[in-house]
């Protein structure tokens, strides 16, 4: 059973997000600000995914993101944001903090379910690979333990980050367009902006360094890996 954990302070839109992921099989905890989900966290209880609200009574859902994102013991925790806001600004924010995905209020409950499942389902994303690392010059993919080396230093990726990076190694020299990349990672099931891969590549060129050439964007096409 997936354990969710759901950051947000209004009380009748948190019971009904825990309500509804109940109804679909999963374990969810509510918290209404980001103390008590740090504090839930120090005790080692990691959630399979985080459900985070921006506007929050304590600090606000971008800085809470920010730390996990620093945090090595979390820093894989796939989050997705809930807020009100939908400037598409905020949306490259909340993408260039390593965020997973982004819904805006008001939501169906039928749609954050979805978004869920499709968030979950990428950390399966390399199973036909049997778990097979991929290694290309001094980088080091390890779709088993969700790893990239890079001269044997470890880098810290986001989960759909290392998604993208695993898929454009898995083909070496081949070309995927912006819709192959968003259709082998969100199977359709997500409602993007048109810059999502774009912010994706740019955080995972940046944590590269110097290997960051090795991603080649194809003007008016996409992206491969060289």
């Amino acid at each position: 059973m997936k354990t969710i954990a759901i950051v947000e302070d209004e009380q009748d839109i948190a019971e009904l997000i825990l309500i509804n992921l109940q109804k679909s099989g999963f374990k969810a905890f509510m918290f209404s600000d980001g103390s008590a989900l740090f504090s839930f966290l120090s005790k080692k209880q990691i959630p399979d995914l985080i459900l985070l609200d921006i506007m929050l009574p304590d600090m606000d859902g971008l800085e809470i993101c920010r730390l996990l994102k620093k945090d090595h013991d979390f820093s894989s925790i796939p989050v997705i944001f809930l807020t009100a806001k939908g400037e598409e600004v905020d949306k490259v924010v909340g993408l260039e903090l390593g965020a997973d995905d982004y819904i805006t209020k008001p939501f169906s409950p039928k749609e954050l379910v979805a978004r869920v499942k499709a968030v979950l389902r990428r950390r399966n994303i390399t199973e036909d690979s049997g778990g097979r690392k991929i290694v290309i010059k001094n980088v080091v993919i390890d779709p088993e333990k969700y790893e990239v080396l890079i001269e044997n230093k470890k880098i810290e990726l986001t989960l759909t980050e290392f998604n993208i990076l695993h898929l454009l190694a898995s083909g070496k020299g081949r070309t995927f367009t912006r819709e192959q990349i968003l259709e082998n990672l969100w199977k359709g099931e997500k409602a993007v902006i048109d810059r999502t891969i774009d912010v994706h590549i740019k955080h995972l060129r940046e944590k590269m360094g110097k290997n960051a050439r090795m991603i080649k964007n194809i003007r008016g096409i996409g992206y491969r890996l060289e």
